[in-house]
């Protein structure tokens, strides 16, 4: 049915009036989460130049400090999942926040090696990052994963991971520049400290507004709420099933998903640990300058990771959820690799910037669609699942931190920045045999009831 626009007028429109939009606020507000959080995770990656010269540290030293981080943040993802359904993330994301300024904090005040041996100093920091990936490890798979699947409608949960992405990516491009300058002007410590603030700033701003359910909301109306509901065969809004994070773990679907994601994100992982020393050594960029210049890899990202969540749910509508995603994730993987080996064996540093850019556009343009599959598939468990999801994606993120200094002074960056190129063609691989309409069973159907004597 149609109004006197000419626009399509839905079945809530028709019965309760037109819904409210809260749904896209809350989703701002995690975009704003996403970016804030990448500014507090990348840091380290930008200011690590200026800081391993200041403390006399090896790339190998430094390789193990930005290791920790991912060490946490993949060992807690699973974990963080069932906190995330346990309390919700009004709560959640709150108290994590605060975590993230307050550890931000300390890495401005670690001793020198004045003060400590550089084994106490590589330590300290090390531990301050693994604390750091704990605390952030819960984030997505709680907004990205049971927000998003409780806050919108079935086939429209890629477009708002997608925009979390965008911020994600956004925080990663303003990162560069940010903290080059405040490093270069105010040294690496004052770099951790002035950015420290907006976890803080962060964690009152979430309180204030966001709720874990649109029923709970003041702002909704009853036609947003059935807008929300319309089309779900289960209710992921329902608390998760006692014992279903053991179903998440052996669901072949959710392992399958899993294992794409874990081969996709060597190629993230480069960027996210890499790129900016990159730059700045094989690429000969000058701080101020390779900050830049490492901008633009994410703003290319930016563009694909909302390409990405825009086209899977118009195709996902269109030919379902499995041929969908198959389509959009073997293509766009494919290129990425194609793109990133592109990159490794460019001769001009400004032809490398802008294949790495279309690279990492290829590369995000998947990852909403890893995420709305891993809701369509984990249905009321999707927090869980996609606590494991982010598990797999952030163990190639501990490896690749390792890996790349030591093929650096193996083999050279061109081997290493093109190694994930291989990754990338295992993941379009694993999407052709993944089924991202199959959902896994709820709890009472694999709960066998024993016999009463």
């Amino acid at each position: 049915m149609v109004d006197s626009r000419g626009a399509s007028i839905s079945a809530p429109d028709l019965c309760l009036g037109r819904p409210t939009s809260v749904r896209w606020r809350i989703c701002a507000f995690m975009t704003v989460a996403s970016f804030i959080a990448y500014i507090l995770r990348t840091n380290m990656s930008v200011a690590g130049e200026p800081m391993a010269a200041d403390l006399h540290m090896s790339h190998v030293q430094l390789g193990i400090i930005l290791s920790g981080w991912a060490w946490g943040y993949a060992a807690f993802q699973f974990p963080g999942g069932v906190f995330g359904d346990r309390i919700g993330g009004r709560r959640a994301i709150t108290g994590l926040a605060l975590l993230w300024g307050t550890l931000n904090l300390l890495v401005a005040f670690v001793p020198g090696r004045d003060v400590l041996p550089i084994g106490a100093v590589i330590a300290t920091l090390m531990v301050l990052r693994f604390l750091m990936g704990v605390a952030q490890a819960p984030l997505f798979p709680v907004i990205g994963g049971r927000m998003v699947a409780c806050w919108f409608p079935v086939s429209g949960w890629a477009m708002p991971n997608a925009l979390q992405n965008v911020g994600l990516t956004f925080g990663a491009a303003a990162t560069g520049p940010l903290i080059a300058w405040l490093a270069q002007h105010t040294g690496w410590r004052n770099s951790f400290l002035l950015t420290a603030p907006l976890g803080i700033l962060l964690a009152v701003w979430w309180w204030w507004y966001v709720r874990d359910h649109p029923s709970h909301h003041p702002a909704v109306n009853s036609a947003e709420v059935a807008l929300i509901d319309e089309g779900r065969t289960t209710s992921v809004q329902a608390a998760p099933e006692r014992g279903g994070w053991r179903l998440v773990i052996r669901d072949r679907q959710v392992q399958l998903i899993t294992a794409g994601y874990f081969s996709a994100n060597f190629v993230l992982a480069f960027f996210f640990n890499w790129l900016f020393i990159y730059l700045i050594e094989a690429r000969g960029f000058k701080l101020l300058e390779g900050g830049w210049y490492a901008a633009i890899p994410w703003i290319g990202g930016a563009v694909g990771a909302f390409l990405g969540g825009w086209s899977c749910d118009r195709l996902w509508r269109r030919i379902g959820a499995r041929m969908s995603c198959r389509l959009l994730g073997v293509t766009a993987l494919m290129l990425s690799g194609v793109f990133l080996i592109g990159a490794a064996r460019a001769v001009s540093p400004v032809w490398t910037v802008a294949l790495l850019a279309l690279c990492l556009a290829a590369e995000q343009f998947t990852d909403a669609i890893y995420w709305a599959a891993m809701i369509a598939v984990a249905g009321r468990q999707a927090s869980t699942a996609c606590g494991v999801l982010n598990t797999g994606g952030n163990l190639a993120t501990g490896i690749v931190a390792l890996l790349v200094p030591v093929l650096v002074d193996r083999v050279g960056w061109p081997v290493a920045v093109a190694s994930g190129a291989g990754f990338a063609f295992i993941a379009a691989a694993i999407w052709l045999v993944t089924a991202a309409d199959r959902q896994m069973a709820e709890v009472p159907a694999r709960v066998e009831v024993p016999a009463v004597a």
